[in-house]
């Protein structure tokens, strides 16, 4: 996605921005975009924090040259890709603070505020409102939060987990929930990313590869997701619906031999529990 930039329709998920008033950005000056192989705009990381923060300052009906100048200044200040740590962006009348991690920067002062995050997991981007996280919490704070918040409020919980990461990078749980949460939102790419970073950072778990099995099932990668389901229980020879799951998809690639000894497996420990 880096390399690809982000599409129109990438600005509407990630910002909520209709592309009517995308346009009218751009149109304005405050984002350059580049253009894909069909003239399509092709927006980078930065356009992205620059068309949020623009879009908030046009709503505080600042003067378009103020916004214009305190969006050429934090193009200048922002990184060329998300990172790890995460961004906050607050806006100060016509200038711009930013914090990553425990640095930050300012360009002018000012009297309107404006705040919001960007944060990321293994660099999916998602743009967050709110205040920033309270750095006294401890990863497995973080986590039992965002766990208490799943039912009621999932984009606060999936903000939560990420923050649990942050903070606690080897906490297996906190990359299975969140990625377990994306993949019901439909955000595929990240839940895989999500799941990857995480088996990347606590080595291969058996849940992370499990989840993993079922978002390359639902994305149409059946391949993958049997490989995913042979690791699993590799690590695990004990879990029942990974057999089960597997023998059909083996029965399906035409594995027949493979498929009746997952299914049996599968019948065996059922039948113990």
């Amino acid at each position: 996605m880096m390399n690809e930039g982000y599409s129109l329709h990438d600005v509407d998920r990630l910002l909520g921005l209709p592309r009517s008033i995308v346009r009218q950005l751009v149109a304005a000056g405050f984002v350059v975009p580049l253009r894909g192989p069909r003239r399509e705009y092709r927006f980078s990381f930065q356009d992205l924090v620059v068309l949020r923060a623009a879009q908030a300052l046009v709503r505080a009906r600042l003067p378009t040259a103020r916004i214009l100048r305190s969006l050429r200044r934090l193009r200048t200040q922002l990184p060329a890709q998300m990172p790890l740590s995460g961004l906050r962006v607050e806006a100060v009348g016509d200038a711009v603070v930013v914090r990553e991690g425990s640095s930050q920067w300012r360009s002018d002062d000012g009297q309107y505020l404006l705040r919001f995050h960007v944060e990321s997991a293994g660099g999916a981007l998602a743009f967050l409102d709110g205040p920033p996280r309270d750095s006294t919490l401890s990863g497995h704070e973080l986590f039992e939060r965002a766990v208490a918040l799943e039912e009621s409020n999932i984009a606060a919980a999936c903000g939560l987990y990420r923050e649990s990461i942050v903070a606690d990078p080897a906490n297996v749980g906190a990359y299975a929930n969140l990625g377990r949460l994306l993949h019901v939102r439909k955000r595929y790419a990240e839940a895989e990313m999500t799941y990857r970073e995480g088996l990347e950072q606590c080595g291969h778990d058996e849940m992370l590869l499990f989840n993993l099995a079922l978002l390359l099932e639902d994305v149409a990668r059946p391949d993958e997701a049997a490989d995913a389901y042979r690791a699993a229980l590799t690590k695990n020879p004990a879990l029942a619906d990974a057999h089960y799951n597997l023998a059909l998809l083996c029965e399906s690639a035409g594995l027949q031999l493979e498929a009746i000894r997952h299914l049996s497996a599968y019948r065996r420990l059922r039948g113990k529990s």
